[in-house]
């Protein structure tokens, strides 16, 4: 090209169609299925492509409208400030919470959840409680049993009206959610008992209107395990739910519509989480939009916009190696934030076996100060719109949880299933097969089940049993409740037993043969028995298995793993297992060679491999080695 020619990219380079594209990749893969390979099917339900094109834009009604602009799919706000909200226990001592609360509001929180106990809720309590706090200028959100949140709302508005502030630009939250209380504590409630549970909150809140009172805690979803798709599904019923239940009491559509907060939870799944949350406020304006009566008019259109709290999720927290919780949260703060939520609680990393420290406590609020003030990331409003990749996301995931709410709506609506224990039953269901995906590491959780900190011992630093706060003596369930779990919850009481042994277990890794291999298979077997907290030994060879034996013997080895190659395997597994047996050590071969049938005739049964499942092999290690 001559100097004095000008690159024209347009017109110099021919456009490459996505046939084109799709062709050469299918030659890359040399034979290799197309879809095996590169197409996703995700746990939601719908398969995502390996590359999108501006065509795939075509039809999407996602990238029609404006941030702040209707259906809200881009945002409910013309700017992306969130809230930075911090939860305080103020069951016990309203002086205490007061005082902390100042000190957050210092540092950089601007909402503030407090959680109270309805035998101590007195005006006086409130006043302690609010002493020195300037509620035009923070969010403040209530938690407490829905049969004292109407007179909750009453002396809030006696007290904000003493205080002299303009009730009507205050905004919080009174978290009134009885089918949360059926889920959780298997409350069996009537319809009439939890619409007037709503009802009766809504009208005491009356002259507080920025005040959302009725609660969707699909958080609680989330925490059992939900996808996104599910978690949105239900949240959009639960949220249908309470819109008919408030508007057959009375209350207008755009009232009941301002009334519901949705507590939503974030799963790791990154960009899934930002297309549920986009894909959510589509969704719920379209569904808001069904209440017209008889002309959707203004209010009711304002009132479509879904108002989330998001929290990050406690299902992928572990207490080993607890600081890459910290890692989770922080991708999950993200997704949030650049999905364009109305307030984040980022959870503290310690929560699985702590009381969360102040250290930790400020760690999780400078997780959301470095988003804004180091990142900027309030600085944009739906920085996915356009992408070729989030657009068909956000597309997907609505059109799989529209699909899974109207299956719910047919078969009677969210109070309908719960008061059945349909709901909990799904989840169950969905926990157990999520679990099983952990067990065999096709869901991986670093520290826990993958890459574990082979040294790091946790007993001592369990402080706690998990539980919720303000959580009493619970009555016996009189439906079924659902069930919460954390992901990693099997592999820790695994490793804690090993920790609480007598003698820790000791697995050498008798290597030899193909370097190659036997590198690769000692480290998979040092990662796979650390996960249930084994002493671990690895070495660079050895020339024969003799060698292996009494180097293994000196170690004083519980277990001995044979590394090397399939081919050496046939070979050097009967001479390992002849010197060994019916002697105290634990014989594994790392590896599924071909030779596997005829070392199993010979009585070798202890194979470690990717298609395992791990958990449920540890455990039957753990049942031989620490009887002993």
């Amino acid at each position: 090209m001559a100097d004095n020619e000008k690159l024209n990219l347009l017109a110099d380079f021919a456009p490459v169609s996505a046939q084109q594209w799709k062709d050469k990749i299918i030659a890359d893969l040399k034979g290799a299925d197309f879809d095996k390979k590169l197409v996703w099917r995700t746990p939601e339900g719908f398969n995502v492509q390996p590359f999108y094109r501006r065509e795939d834009l075509k039809g999407l009604k996602t990238t029609v409208s404006a941030p702040g602009q209707f259906p809200y799919v881009r945002g409910t706000r013309t700017n992306n400030e969130w809230a930075i909200r911090q939860n305080i226990c103020a069951c016990k001592n309203a002086r205490k919470a007061n005082a902390k609360a100042l000190e957050v509001l210092n540092k950089g929180i601007t909402s503030l959840g407090f959680c109270l106990d309805k035998d101590k809720l007195t005006y006086n309590f409130i006043k302690t409680l609010l002493n020195g706090i300037y509620a035009p200028a923070v969010a403040i959100n209530f938690s407490i049993c829905a049969c004292a949140a109407p007179k909750l709302a009453n002396i809030l508005v006696r007290y904000y009206g003493r205080m002299g502030y303009d009730t009507k630009g205050l905004i919080g939250s009174i978290n009134v959610d009885p089918i949360k209380n059926m889920l959780l504590k298997g409350k069996a409630l009537t319809r009439e008992q939890v619409s007037q549970k709503i009802a009766e909150t809504v009208k005491a809140a009356k002259s507080l209107p920025g005040y959302r009172v009725v609660g969707v805690n699909s958080v609680i979803l989330n925490n059992s395990g939900a996808y996104a798709a599910q978690e949105l599904a239900y949240a959009l019923a639960w949220g249908a739910e309470y819109m008919t239940m408030m508007t057959e009491a009375g209350i207008p559509n755009y009232r009941a519509a301002n009334a519901i907060r949705f507590n939503m939870g974030i799963g790791g799944n990154y960009f899934m989480e930002i297309a549920k949350f986009r894909a959510g406020r589509l969704l719920w304006a379209k569904i808001v939009e069904a209440y017209k009566d008889p002309i959707f008019t203004t209010a009711l259109r304002n009132a479509a916009k879904m108002n989330v709290s998001a929290e990050t999720s406690r299902f992928n927290m572990t207490v080993f190696d607890a600081y890459v919780n910290l890692l989770r949260s922080q991708t999950e703060t993200m997704s949030a934030a650049l999905a364009g939520v109305d307030e984040i609680t980022v959870t503290p990393f310690d929560v699985t076996y702590e009381e969360p420290t102040d250290f930790s406590e400020r760690i999780a609020r400078n997780q959301q100060l470095l988003l804004k003030e180091e990142a900027h990331f309030d600085k944009v409003v739906d920085p996915a719109a356009g992408s070729y990749y989030l657009e068909n996301l956000t597309a997907s995931i609505a059109a799989e949880a529209w699909k899974q709410f109207l299956d719910i709506q047919e078969r009677g609506g969210m109070y309908q299933l719960v008061s059945e224990g349909k709901v909990q039953e799904h989840m169950a269901a969905n926990l157990k097969a999520r679990l099983a995906d952990v067990a065999k590491r096709k869901e991986v959780l670093l520290g826990s089940n993958q890459f574990p900190n082979f040294t790091e011992k946790a007993g001592k630093k369990i402080k706690i049993s998990e539980k919720a706060c303000c959580c009493k003596g619970a009555c016996e369930p009189q439906i079924a409740t659902l069930p919460i779990a954390r992901a990693a919850e099997e592999f820790e009481q695994l490793r804690l037993e090993t920790e609480a042994a007598k003698k820790q277990p000791v697995a050498f890794m008798l290597t030899i043969g193909n370097l190659a291999m036997r590198i690769a298979r000692a480290q998979f077997s040092c990662n796979f028995l650390a996960c249930a907290g084994y002493k671990v030994i690895d070495n660079n060879g050895f020339a024969t298995i003799t060698e292996g034996i009494k180097a293994a013997r000196k170690a004083k080895a519980d277990i001995i793993v044979l590394c090397s190659s399939d081919d050496e395997y046939a070979d050097l597994a009967p001479k390992a297992w002849k010197k060994l047996q019916g002697k105290k050590e634990l014989f594994i071969v790392a590896g599924a060679p071909a030779c596997m049938e005829d070392l199993q005739k010979l009585g070798i049964t202890n194979f470690i491999h990717v298609r395992c499942n791990v958990l449920e092999t540890l455990k039957s290690f753990n049942a031989q080695l620490l009887k002993k």
